[in-house]
């Protein structure tokens, strides 16, 4: 009650407004708006009014047109990059240093025994074929051999290409059976590819390369790989090149350091991996000035003679700059340093800024990307590299039933190996081309809102000199080694300088181009412009709408009023009877009514029995008639108010 109440306060105080119908109301609209074409339609003559109408309607549609675009180019969230400079005392970059090789072949040569034999007999296939024994081949352990063997393929007849296994004798899935006797196939006249197949041999495809070199490193690390992901990780951290061995010097500003302050992470690629400033014990440490005497010195062991012959084919240090708490993703980011060499290497920093939602799809920490972090056991910061490679792991658990030894495992899953997992060569080298794979993956992950980048000036010189070489070698024996003998040499010594070239770093930073600022003022300047209009008008406006509609509901109040009312009437043939036609129909029992109304029924008394007495009757007042209830209850309370 009290809500119908206060709506037909409403509605009454509506009435008292510009109009009552919409031909009123829009008069008086036209009459008293700010907006100048409106005015002109109702003072000017009729000629006039067409030509006002006419450019009323076209500015109009110019100013929507125009607003149109406007707010289309605010929803698209463009951003204007800032560059800025500034100047302070920076934290020192974290420094991951790496060997070239994973490990030490004294220390994994029992594992890969059969390995390399097999690959002396595959370079000897192809590099002299006709000076092979076949008897060569029966002490060879070829279960490696039929996983992934590695095949001559002779184009010179494009429609019918010649296969052949390196240790058979027949060609497969070619014309002939053997081949042309006195032509035997090597590596200038054949393509070397590797044979992946799967489902027992049923379905298998071919990898080519453009030359052997390629062919046979990628056959033995991935054979390699199969070998490595069997052995517990304890093992293989153990056959790696220890920091006592690796770090021979350091030196941090003015203050000394050794191997201890160095973190230790096991790489899959380059085995032990040691981690200076890292900044996940301690705080980082700051760079006090610019230059090379305050910044990292070391002098690095690499010991290639103890290199492992065909994993590793590139000598010196692996290194990376990077963020405190960020995990080095060495192999896509890092670079070599030459060993015999002395690398300078200045720095610069770069950092990023981006904006978030809705202007690019960046994340703060990763908890909104729907991959698992597999790196966060390392308690690392998120970035997009570690996401796509999460995101390939991940692929490869659902596609091929295990995880590749390259990248973390989820728990209670299994790497990949020939024995549990005979197929999982093919399926790996399948989705490791699959571009669907690279574009799931890259459309699910997000870059980091806030990045650092280290920009490097790399220079090198010859160290140590001719004349130097000696007692340098001597000291720096001695002190690992004690031994009066030289037990280093110049293929294994690398020297490294890291500093910051200057304290200025850039701030690279986006913006909205497009904020709510440009976005008003370029609705308001076309809506001036063309309309000579202000936000009044707009309110204006928004005021005659409010006034349409609430005319609308007074409307439909009105007609359903009268509905009302019919129905009322509807329960008389004519009209309702008055107050005094109901009380003469009452005391008088042979009293008719004029409209033909049904009077009470006489034969209910008797002549015997005497008609009841009636009281005072009311006054008779002939202007009453009966109303419903809620028709009197309306015309009351809008009286009232």
């Amino acid at each position: 009650m009290h809500v119908k109440k206060y709506l037909l306060k409403g509605l009454h105080r509506l009435q008292k407004g510009p109009g009552y119908t919409y031909k009123e109301l829009l008069v008086w609209y036209c009459d008293n708006t700010n907006t100048h074409g409106p005015k002109r339609i109702i003072c000017e003559g009729p000629k006039k009014k067409a030509m006002w109408f006419v450019l009323t309607l076209l500015f109009t549609s110019l100013v929507c047109w125009q607003w149109g675009l406007f707010i289309k180019t605010y929803l698209n969230w463009e951003v204007s990059v800032s560059l800025s400079i500034g100047f302070k005392t920076m934290d020192f970059p974290a420094v991951t240093i790496c060997n070239a090789s994973p490990f030490q072949y004294s220390k994994v040569q029992h594992l890969l025994k059969d390995l390399d034999e097999l690959m002396e007999a595959v370079l000897g296939r192809i590099l002299g074929p006709e000076l092979s024994q076949v008897n060569d081949t029966r002490a060879l352990n070829l279960s490696i051999w039929h996983h992934t063997p590695l095949v001559f393929i002779n184009e010179q007849n494009p429609h019918h290409p010649v296969v052949l296994d390196l240790f058979e004798d027949n060609f497969n899935g070619s014309a002939s059976n053997s081949p042309a006797p006195g032509r035997p196939c090597s590596a200038h006249r054949c393509k070397v590819a590797m044979r992946l197949c799967s489902h027992n041999g049923t379905t298998c495809t071919f990898r080519n390369f453009s030359s052997a070199t390629q062919a046979v490193t990628e056959w033995y690390t991935l054979q390699a790989t199969n070998i490595f992901a069997q052995v517990p990780n304890q093992e293989l951290v153990a056959m790696g090149y220890p920091a006592e061995r690796l770090i021979l010097a350091c030196l941090f500003g003015a203050e000394p350091c050794n191997y201890r302050n160095f973190t230790p992470i096991f790489h899959p690629d380059y085995g032990n991996c040691y981690i200076f400033n890292w900044g996940m014990t301690e705080k980082a440490l700051p760079s006090a000035n610019p230059g090379t005497e305050f910044g990292l010195k070391l002098i690095l062991d690499m010991g290639q003679e103890d290199y492992v012959p065909f994993l590793t084919s590139t000598a010196g240090a692996r290194l990376m700059l990077h963020e405190q708490r960020s995990y080095p993703f060495i192999k896509e980011e890092g670079i070599y340093a030459m060993a015999g060499m002395e690398t300078s290497i200045g720095v610069l920093v770069d950092k990023l800024q981006r904006k978030g939602e809705p202007y690019s799809q960046c994340t703060k920490n990763g908890s909104d990307v729907p991959i698992q972090n597999l790196y966060s056991n390392y308690n690392t910061t998120y970035s997009i590299q570690a996401c796509i490679r999460s995101c390939f792991q991940e692929h490869m658990i659902r596609e091929c039933g295990c995880g590749h030894y390259l990248y973390p495992l989820p728990h209670k899953r299994k790497y990949c190996n020939n024995q549990e997992f005979p197929d999982w060569a093919h399926c790996y080298s399948a989705l490791r081309i699959s571009l669907a794979q690279r574009e799931t993956c890259i459309y699910a992950c997000k870059e980091s809102c806030n990045d650092t980048q280290y920009k490097m000036t790399i220079s090198m010189a010859v160290w140590p000199s001719e004349a130097s070489e000696d007692w340098i070698f001597h000291v720096l024996s001695q002190e690992r080694d004690q031994s009066s003998n030289i037990t280093l040499s110049r293929k294994g010594i690398v020297k490294l300088n890291i500093y910051f070239q200057e304290f200025n770093y850039r701030t690279i930073e986006e913006s909205a181009a497009n904020n709510i600022v440009w976005l008003l003022s370029n609705l308001g300047g076309q809506f001036g412009f063309w309309m000579g209009g202000s936000v009044l008008c707009l309110i204006e406006f928004g005021e005659i709408i409010i006034d349409f509609v609430w005319i609308t509901i007074i409307k439909l109040v009105a007609l359903a009023k009268s509905v009302r009312q019919k129905q009322a009437q509807a329960r008389y043939e004519g009209p309702p009877p008055t107050v005094a036609e109901l009380v003469e129909a009452h005391t008088n029992f042979g009293f008719q009514p004029d409209l033909a109304t049904p009077g009470p029924d006489v034969g209910a008394y008797p002549h015997e029995q005497n008609p009841p007495i009636p009281g005072t009757p009311p006054p008779n007042y002939d202007s009453l008639r009966l109303q419903p209830l809620d028709v009197i209850e309306s015309d009351s309370e809008g009286d009232a108010i």
